[in-house]
């Protein structure tokens, strides 16, 4: 920080891949404290490897302290929004000079990373004893979590289950029929258009579930890989309430800050950004805002000096086991080895490590 300027105040509520990056990139040039009511950042689309690699998560879980070295950390949830200040549940009232909403997607998870290792050693062990598992959602979680059980346990019988006419609805058909034949090859059973009652099963013990066109899948487990909802409802009885969509997303102008809020910015998914919620593009927002923080804290008021986030185009990669994965770039698809080499080997976490200042 130059000497003789004001020290900046400087909240971050949410520590996930976008909050955590902005905190760390800013803990020299203000005061920060980041609020999170867990202790980790967690590089969440290695999850599903964790859980047929327990000791992975060794290097994706990661204590906030490990990385944010100069700055206050509240472990606890931010429950209201002032012009000046951030309460949080456990009666903390945060003063702040700029302020950044970072909060992504809810997700209940345990507090501290001890316990966050020891729920992926306890998910790996029901996969471990089981010998018929089903998985419901065919989106990007439950077609990773159902390649990387095909490529980790062979001779277990998977199937998955989705209620749309195709799995990874949000990417194009091209990728969609690629990863089919995929699972397919790796003999997972695939039931398109159909939902299940996961009630079912447990009514009388029997381990088999009914789907809605009357089907009965025997399955000594299960997995729910449904999207997770915007954790943005806190926000509807804050000074932010206005600012809210009809999809509880934040409305950010082309500096990421929240329309019409000179001090106060949204990054990751809870944005309104046309744009697919990627963590790639998450990290993007972060060093954006950074760049327009430091700006605006060394005195620039000036609208030309700020960064424009441009959004994302329709990158996607979706891994399949260890060395596979599909790639859909805006001129091509492809599938296999080759885009495997890009994320399925490693998932960025040895990158993503880097990029929060840690070895990978």
């Amino acid at each position: 920080m130059e000497s003789g300027a004001e020290t900046r105040r400087l909240v971050v509520v949410g520590g996930g891949i976008a909050g955590s990056l902005l905190a760390k990139s800013l803990q020299f040039n203000a005061a920060v404290t980041l609020i999170d009511p867990k202790e980790y950042l967690e590089i969440t689309w290695a999850n599903l490897r964790n859980m047929v690699e327990p000791s992975f998560a060794e290097r994706s879980v990661i204590n906030h302290t490990d990385y944010l070295t100069n700055g206050r950390i509240v472990t606890s949830a931010a429950t209201n929004i002032t012009d000046t200040h951030v309460w949080t549940a456990d009666g903390n009232r945060i003063a702040y000079d700029y302020l950044v909403i970072a909060t992504g997607h809810r997700d209940v998870v345990p507090n501290t990373k001890t316990d966050r290792l020891n729920q992926y050693k306890a998910e790996n062990q029901k996969i471990q004893s089981a010998n018929s598992i089903l998985i419901v959602g065919g989106g990007p979680t439950g077609v990773e979590l159902a390649a990387e059980i095909a490529t980790d346990f062979p001779d277990k019988k998977v199937t998955l289950v989705h209620k749309g006419p195709r799995l990874l609805e949000f990417i194009g058909t091209k990728a969609s029929n690629k990863t089919s034949r995929w699972l397919k090859s790796r003999k997972v059973e695939v039931k398109l258009e159909q939902a299940v009652d996961l009630n079912s099963s447990t009514l009388d013990g029997s381990h088999v579930y009914k789907t809605s066109s009357g089907e009965s899948i025997k399955a000594d487990c299960h997995f729910l890989c449904a999207g997770k909802p915007l954790a943005s409802a806190w926000l509807s009885d804050t000074i932010l309430k206005t600012h809210l969509d009809g999809n509880g997303r934040l409305m950010v102008d082309e500096h990421l800050r929240v329309n019409g809020r000179a001090n106060i910015f949204a990054i990751g998914d809870i944005t309104d950004i046309p744009e697919l919620k990627q963590g790639f593009l998450a990290q993007k927002h972060a060093m954006v805002v950074a760049k327009n923080l430091k700006v605006l804290m060394s005195g620039g008021v000036q609208e030309s000096k700020l960064s424009k986030y441009e959004p994302g185009s329709a990158i996607a990669l979706v891994s399949l086991g260890r060395k596979d994965a599909i790639a859909q770039f805006p001129f091509a698809t492809i599938s296999g080895c080759l885009p495997g080499l890009l994320k399925s080997r490693d998932l960025f976490v040895g990158k993503t490590r880097k990029n929060m200042g840690l070895q990978a």
